[in-house]
């Protein structure tokens, strides 16, 4: 598993068991949802500041599964 990888958390008790951002409730999809609305990282990471350069990073190489 890439050291990204890791940064993405399975827990069935949160989200209803969706991946999420360093066990944060933020999920991947959440993520993915704004780069797909046109939203750059800069962008996210402003909206988003619990987030990192990284958990982006690891969203995307997550969504490659």
């Amino acid at each position: 598993m890439s050291e990204l990888l890791r940064r993405i958390t399975v827990n069935p008790k949160q989200c209803g068991g969706r991946p999420c951002i360093r066990s944060m409730r933020i999920r991947v999809s959440d993520v993915l949802d704004l780069f797909a609305a046109g939203l750059s990282a800069e962008q996210i990471l402003e909206e988003m500041p619990d987030l990192e350069a990284d958990d982006l990073k690891a969203a995307f190489q997550f969504s490659r599964f």
